[in-house]
């Protein structure tokens, strides 16, 4: 990565995003990413900067008509990030129509919604994330008013564009989150005082 490494997209993170629960998301993702990056010999440092940044303007311009992700987009494309993370920014809004057609904006995408639903899982559990089974996970993707606002469609799809089997793909981010437990407010213990 030419642009700046991951302290640099850290920073631009917080400067554009002030909310807890969205730097947590952000931070989700990036494990998530890396792991994927770690599994498919891909370049770690890029799958999880990618991850990191997908929602990077999502705060100050949420507005998927005009807003998120085209400003982010324009953000790091006059940084010099390089085109393969912005196409998979731009492709992890459905509504952009940008096709994904690298592994990165793939794995992106697969991951996205999932992350996000994963740490809802997690945080109704008295004990956060350890122990997580698939199986319990898959049981809350059934139930439509649990994290209502999660896209199950999208979740299906990224799967399947990835060519992933879904167990093993929902045993990855449980994996990948679980490593990171403490820093995404996961554990048992942060999950309790909550």
């Amino acid at each position: 990565m030419n642009a700046a490494g991951r302290e640099a997209a850290w920073e631009l993170l917080c400067e554009w995003t002030s909310s807890d629960s969205l730097r947590k998301h952000a931070l989700a993702v990036e494990a998530s990413m890396r792991a994927y990056a770690r599994i498919q010999g891909e370049d770690e440092e890029r799958y999880a900067i990618t991850g990191l940044l997908h929602d990077l303007d999502y705060e100050r311009y949420p507005d998927a008509d005009t807003g998120h992700p085209r400003m982010g987009i324009e953000e790091l494309r006059s940084r010099g990030y390089p085109d393969d993370v912005i196409d998979a920014i731009a492709g992890h809004a459905d509504y952009l129509e940008v096709p994904r057609e690298s592994r990165l904006a793939k794995t992106l995408y697969a991951i996205d919604e999932l992350s996000g639903f994963v740490m809802a899982c997690a945080l109704v559990r008295p004990t956060g994330i350890e122990g997580m089974k698939v199986k319990s996970v898959r049981k809350k993707l059934k139930q439509p008013s649990f994290a209502a606002k999660v896209d199950r469609e999208q979740i299906s799809r990224g799967i399947e564009e990835l060519g992933v089997d879904e167990g093993e793909h929902i045993a990855v981010v449980i994996d990948a989150l679980s490593e990171r437990a403490e820093e995404l407010g996961l554990t048992a213990a942060q999950v309790e005082a909550d």
